[in-house]
């Protein structure tokens, strides 16, 4: 039996990540991302609690495969309050990353997507990122373009 496209936008639906998302691998999917050590359950759900009181401020989003109930996908939006531009919000866009088996199925874009329109249904008069030099074409293909140069001071 053929699955139809339906079939497919269902398994790969993007929504908010669910304090359940820790047993489906979604802190080994950020391991693919950058250094992350392992998180107890007792700490992802202080984590999970504590970000879920920023409310629409700071929204996780991930891609659950239909079939093996693994995160295969994530990226989160934190809204920034300012006092620039009469008091308007910036979205900013962190931790992309797609699994290495899942890369080449959109889901990339669906995810810059979804954090996008979110930012822009949040009032932000822009939504920035930072990516590497691999990753521009990527970020262009989603409608964002280079601004500047980004910096950095690590603590540890």
């Amino acid at each position: 039996m053929e699955s139809s496209n339906t079939d497919k936008e269902v398994a790969y639906r993007v929504r908010k990540l669910e304090i359940s998302d820790n047993n489906k691998g979604f802190v080994e999917l950020l391991q693919q991302l950058t250094v992350c050590h392992p998180v107890s359950e007792q700490e992802f759900q202080k984590r999970f609690q504590d970000i879920s009181l920023y409310g629409d401020d700071h929204v996780i989003c991930v891609i659950e495969d239909g079939n093996s109930g693994k995160i295969i996908a994530t990226g989160s939006v934190f809204i920034e309050k300012k006092f620039l531009r009469n008091c308007g919000k910036v979205g900013h866009i962190e931790d992309v990353v797609v699994d290495s088996k899942a890369r080449g199925m959109q889901l990339g874009k669906k995810i810059i997507g979804f954090l996008t329109d979110h930012a822009h249904s949040m009032g932000c008069y822009k939504v920035i990122l930072d990516c590497s030099l691999e990753n521009k074409a990527f970020y262009e293909k989603c409608g964002y373009k280079q601004k500047e140069v980004q910096m950095v001071k690590y603590f540890i």
